[in-house]
């Protein structure tokens, strides 16, 4: 069955999408059976990966939301056999309106998920920078939540708010899920302050942060722009090299048994109640 790992943070620019793209990509590189599905409008991981809007115009993640295609018909292959994509585009802005009146409207993704689960190791959603019925949807149906962070302190303002809807997910509909982790995002190794962000974050969630750190780098910006993920783009660029080492972390931390997991009381603190950051 496939892990389902939600990518998510409310605020946009943090680097979510180019790691839903290249973690997916990572992944499937390490031979890994991935589905992304992206629930972004904007639709960036699925043209990151070299997928057109007109080529998905009637077979897409929307479709799937509001029942009218099922997962596999709305799946596209990619350049990597390992790797398959749902699409994006922006009717899944209507969704959020159409979603209101249906029924489970939360459980719409979780269900269609569900049928595809066997045929996938891992299965990422890439949110929308919103904590509206689409990324509710999302983080409903995964089993963890992963938060791209950027070396920031505005991006820290954030992170409390998505934390604590995480937990009335948990609390309300999802209660398995828990936080996979936080991989920190655009590190300038020349500015002090995005020094001070990953002591502080380290030291505030310990092992809930990733050890690959994403750099500031020209060749992740370019590839999107190409359509490919930053593994085909350049294989040996520093941000293919540190996405590789996510990706191993991720499987590490899916494979490895659940010494921690037993601790269900310091899982939940790192994402119910206040969050000072």
């Amino acid at each position: 069955m496939a892990k389902t790992i939600c990518i998510a943070n409310q605020k946009g620019g943090v680097g979510k999408t180019t790691t839903s793209v290249n973690l997916s990509s990572a992944l499937a590189t390490l031979g890994k059976r991935v589905l992304l599905i992206d629930m972004d409008p904007q639709g960036n991981a699925s043209s990151g990966l070299g997928i057109k809007r007109y080529e998905s115009q009637d077979s897409n993640s929307y479709h799937v939301l509001i029942g009218e295609k099922t997962l596999t018909e709305a799946t596209q292959n990619t350049a990597n056999p390992n790797l398959k994509i749902s699409t994006a585009n922006p009717d899944l802005v209507g969704a959020e309106i159409e979603l209101v009146d249906m029924p489970q409207r939360e459980y719409r993704l979780k269900q269609a998920i569900a049928t595809v689960a066997d045929q996938y190791d891992f299965v990422l959603i890439d949110c929308p920078p919103s904590l509206g019925l689409l990324t509710l949807n999302a983080l409903n149906a995964a089993d963890s939540f992963l938060v791209p962070l950027q070396c920031e302190y505005y991006a820290l303002e954030g992170l409390s708010q998505l934390l604590n809807t995480a937990g009335l997910i948990k609390k309300n509909l999802n209660p398995q899920l828990h936080i996979e982790g936080i991989v920190l995002t655009m590190f300038d190794v020349r500015n002090n302050l995005s020094h001070q962000v990953v002591t502080e974050i380290k030291n505030h969630f310990g092992d809930k942060v990733f050890n690959a750190i994403i750099p500031r780098n020209v060749r992740l910006s370019e590839a999107p722009s190409h359509g490919q993920s930053i593994l085909e783009y350049d294989s040996k660029s520093v941000g293919a090299v540190r996405y590789l080492e996510l990706a191993k972390e991720v499987v590490a931390r899916s494979e490895q048994k659940t010494t921690t997991e037993a601790a269900p009381q310091t899982q939940q603190s790192a994402y119910e109640g206040e969050v000072n950051v």
